[in-house]
This record gives C-alpha cells, structure tokens and sequence, in this order.
C-alpha cells in the first residue's frame, strides 16, 4: 500500500502526490437495512461513531452535505397531467421510458472478493476518507430513490409515462446506493437506510427548483464519475479500490436521468424562457458548483490518493458540466472567466479559516465572533460572482427563428 500511495503519477488532472407544506415520502426499509433504536449509546468504529456493531452514526447535517428532498406533490400531479395539459408532447417521454425499460446496467453492479481484499489494504487517514467519500455518495444516490420513488407513486394516474420513469429511475438510484453501502461495508461499516429516511430532515423545493437541481446533480454527478474513471484508466497504479472500475457505465446512469430533466423542461417551457428563469438557473448552478468545489478541497487528501490535482478535477468537471446544461438552461454563469475561478479560490481559502476555527477548543460564542468577518467576505465573493456577466443560453428548440443560428 505504501508502495502505491508514493508513486509518482500524471494524468489530465494528475499530480505528483501521495497517493413544509407538501407531504414527505415515507419509504419501506429494505430488508438489509438493520433497525436501531435513535436511543443507542455512540461507539467508535474506524475512527467514527457507530449506532451499533457495523452501523455508521450518519455524518452532521450542514450547509455542505447531501440533503434529502421533498416537493408539492399535488402540483407535480398538475404539471405532468395529460388531462390538464393536453398538448403536452409525450413522444421524447414515450423513447426515454422505453430506453429506461432496457435497464443497460441490469447485471453491471456485482461485486467479486477483489473489494474486501483491497479495502482491507486501504489504511491510516486514507482509509477514513475513503468511508467519508463512500458515505456522501450513499447517502446522495439514496435521496434520489427516496423523491424519485415517491414521485412514481403519486404520478401513476396523471401520467403513467412519466411516472414509471420516474419508478425506473428510483430502480437505477437504489442499485447506486445498494452498492455504495455494500462497499461501506468493506471497510467494516454501513449506513441504516431505513433509518436515515425516517429521521433525516427533508428540504423542500417547489417543482421547478426540484428539476433544477436534479438535472445539474445528475449531470454533474457523470462528469465526476466518467472523469475519475478516465483518469484512473491512464494512471492503473491509482487504482486503490475496484469501485472506480464500474464508473464509466454507471455514469451513463446519471446522464439517462439528466436528459430526461432536459425532457420535463422542454415541456414546459414556462419554467426556463423568461427572466425570473435565468436567475434561478445561475442561481442553482452556482449553488451546486460552489458546494461541490468547497467539499473537494475541504477532502483534498482523498483525491489526491487517487492522484487527482482537486482543483483541476474541479475546474473540469465544472466547466464540462456548464457545457451540458447551456443546452436547456436560458443563462449560466461564465465559468470559463478566469474571475469565475479566481474567485472559487477565494472561497476555499475563506472556508479552510472556517473549519480551523471550528476545530479549535473554544466556547462556541468566541467562535462564532472569529467567523463572522469571514463569512461576510464569502457572501460578498457569492455575490461578485453571481453578478459577473452570465452566458444567454437555451434550447435549440425553443428558438423561433431556428435558420438563424449558427453553430
């Protein structure tokens, strides 16, 4: 393990390192989940809190982890009714359920005994962030099988179409989280799902912002997914752990399911063609590249035992992301500014002071004094890069003079 973790690799992003108005779902556990009573005495495992023998207390709820979601289910039910909206075109929908039902990864998520022999070799601080990242990933792909579940239940009178995509999206979903949890184990612990959806706390979005952020969780999730496989082909020796091999067909899962938000945006048009649209689409994109970039430079030690350089693997993912979504959303953020990064930085140096302070052994008031004037520099920084000048972008297809464009 030593050996490998020293070597020197470089790749496209390598380095030479070590290396609550709407009602919320509740989902039936599955079998594997394991029940324990919110009253258990804490222990430690591998250097985390344990509910009990192999279960994982789940990790603090910030601004910076993943959420689980909840919506108005009631207008979801409006908004994809064929009654009510009679000409909505259903032929995109009819394809993609059709493609959804092929399930192309059926028999692509089983493990072999190369995960626990390899886990069994992952020690020291690096093996505590690789349970970090595996549980962060769990606990992302579990909230969408939680919402997209819930939202083929509720949709099935409306708009069966759409609803059993929705139901074949939860499947895909809940395989994701099923084998991340599974690797959890490898290094001998896991999450109880059944009890993280019974006692999480839900965000609520309305619809719209729901799609929002689906979309660009899903297509920012294959960038990251299909760049780290990429990266990890060139470079074999980084290859700590077999997960990353099933990376390039599980990223198609996630872009199936961003191009079908694509779809429910196209059909409803009302949601990205007007002003208040091109606000709330920099908005939710600046939300979700600024989470993602301050959470992988706060984790820099683990992308750095698989031989990524975090900023350039930020920087690209970033990039490639706004890419895809310029495609549907009327306005992102200029991302290829050089001020657009220069001033990222800015925040993960401003949020470094933060988790210093936060590690320090002083009354919480003291603490709180000490960040206030850091979080006011991170608010201006926010809000210069939400003003820099975005990019008008859009569909194709909701272009009225199509022979105009040129590409």
């Amino acid at each position: 393990m030593a050996t490998m973790l020293n070597k020197r690799v470089t790749g496209a992003f390598g380095k030479q390192a070590p290396v609550r108005s709407a009602r919320v779902a509740a989902v039936r556990p599955s079998r594997s989940s394991v029940r324990v009573a919110a009253t258990a005495a804490p222990q430690e495992a591998e250097g985390f809190k344990v509910m009990r023998d192999g279960i994982k207390v789940a990790a603090d709820e910030t601004l910076l982890t993943p959420r689980f979601y909840t919506t108005d289910f009631d207008e979801m039910e409006r908004l994809f009714s064929t009654e009510l909206n009679k000409n909505m075109d259903m032929e995109e929908f009819e394809a993609m359920l059709n493609e959804f039902k092929l399930d192309y990864n059926q028999r692509h998520f089983v493990r072999n005994e190369t995960f626990k022999e390899a886990a069994e070799k992952i020690t020291g601080p690096t093996r505590k962030i690789f349970i970090e990242f595996l549980e962060r990933s769990c606990t992302a792909e579990f909230s969408g099988f939680l919402l997209y579940k819930e939202l083929g239940r509720r949709l099935k009178a409306t708009n069966p179409v759409v609803a059993e995509i929705f139901t074949l999206m939860s499947r895909d979903e809940a395989r994701h989280a099923g084998f991340l949890n599974k690797a959890m184990s490898d290094f001998n612990l896991a999450l109880d799902l059944g009890f993280l959806t019974k006692n999480r706390k839900y965000t609520f979005f309305k619809p719209k912002f729901i799609f929002y952020a689906t979309y660009l969780s899903e297509k920012i999730g294959y960038w990251r997914y299909i760049s780290i496989y990429r990266h990890l082909q060139r470079n074999p020796d980084n290859q700590l752990y077999p997960l990353f091999e099933y990376f390039e067909n599980w990223c198609q899962d996630e872009n199936r399911h961003g191009d079908f938000f694509t779809a429910v945006l196209k059909a409803r048009p009302e949601m990205v063609n007007d002003w208040a649209a091109k606000l709330w689409s920099r908005f939710f994109c600046l939300s979700v590249y600024i989470t993602m970039y301050l959470n992988d430079h706060q984790r820099d030690a683990f992308y750095s035992s698989l031989g990524l350089n975090t900023t350039q693997f930020n920087q690209h993912v970033i990039i490639e992301t706004n890419k895809s979504t310029e495609r549907i959303f009327p306005a992102v953020p200029d991302v290829e500014n050089p001020e657009f990064f220069r001033r990222m930085d800015l925040l993960v140096k401003y949020n470094a002071q933060l988790v210093k302070i936060g590690g320090m052994n002083l009354p919480a008031p003291i603490k709180a004094v000490m960040k206030a004037p850091i979080l006011e520099r991170m608010v201006a920084e926010v809000f210069q890069v939400f003003i820099m000048t975005p990019k008008d972008t859009g569909s194709y297809d909701f272009e009225a003079n199509k022979t105009a464009l040129v590409y």
